[in-house]
């Protein structure tokens, strides 16, 4: 991988490849802990992806031996004790999609050796999710005398099913990454190592070959029908097409429809 552009220093490194924003947690000593410096720059680098017109898709992957121990409660529990705001930055972007500004562009997540609490949570709430074969998953806050607060409650049980979520959920237990795949929580195994090339594949092709417009849209309308409901979403699939058809984009792919070539979409 080429260098990062935050530096190699830094708790969260980003890097645009091409319309692909990568963004690693990098607090390995830590097993990527989330004090918060981490959780302000992984805010950070999601805002960045959400501004920047030539980032499409977001690969997030974790630096080291370990995807994320969780939280790191002897840093960050105080704070949020004493329920202050989670980010410092009033242009972040929630990585666990809870509150504030929403992400409109897909994230692939990578992961490897320890996933646990807010790391499943991230998982959650992005879109594809490897992992690779020696993951090790953990939904362990009953077990510290909390519960889950990243999202786990919400969206666990429509991903796993109700009664594969509360297994995990109400004893903290520990499982693979064959159980993972098995109830949903990712979407593809792969030998250790190669996660992240993997999820660098995936997001380069939705990058390479869909029109970013159509992407977004339809995260939206799947989003939309999960938050709000079948009938909100499908109130919009008419007239979202329609604005969508008005796009250069759409002329594009009607045109290399035609030509029968690649289509060469700008994001317009």
């Amino acid at each position: 991988m080429d260098a990062p552009e935050t530096g190699e220093d830094a708790v969260v490194t980003v890097q645009l490849r091409g319309h692909v924003l990568l963004v690693g947690l990098n607090r390995p000593a830590k097993r990527n802990a989330f004090n918060q410096d981490l959780l302000n720059g992984l805010a950070e680098a999601y805002a960045r992806l959400e501004d920047d017109p030539q980032a499409w898709v977001g690969v997030l992957f974790a630096h080291g031996e370990h995807f994320t121990g969780g939280l790191d409660l002897a840093q960050a529990a105080g704070r949020i004790g004493e329920r202050k705001p989670r980010y410092d930055s009033e242009r972040a972007v929630d990585p666990w999609g809870l509150i504030g500004r929403e992400r409109s562009k897909p994230i692939v997540a990578a992961t490897q050796g320890w996933c646990m609490t807010l790391g499943i949570e991230l998982l959650l709430a992005a879109d594809i999710r490897v992992a690779a074969r020696d993951s090790r998953f953990s939904q362990m806050e009953v077990q510290r005398g909390i519960y889950p607060f990243g999202g786990a409650t919400i969206r666990f049980p429509h991903e796993a099913g109700w009664g594969n979520a509360m297994r995990w959920l109400l004893t903290g237990d520990e499982f693979d990454a064959a159980e993972a795949i098995r109830i949903g929580l990712v979407q593809e195994l792969v030998e250790p190592g190669t996660q992240f090339d993997r999820a660098v594949e995936l997001a380069e092709h939705i990058a390479g070959q869909a029109a970013p417009l159509g992407v977004r849209t339809t995260l939206a309308s799947a989003n939309r029908a999960l938050v709000e409901g079948r009938s909100a979403a499908a109130d919009r699939l008419v007239s979202d097409v329609g604005a969508l058809f008005g796009s250069e984009d759409a002329a594009e792919g009607v045109q290399s429809f035609v030509e029968r070539r690649p289509a060469r979409f700008t994001g317009r």
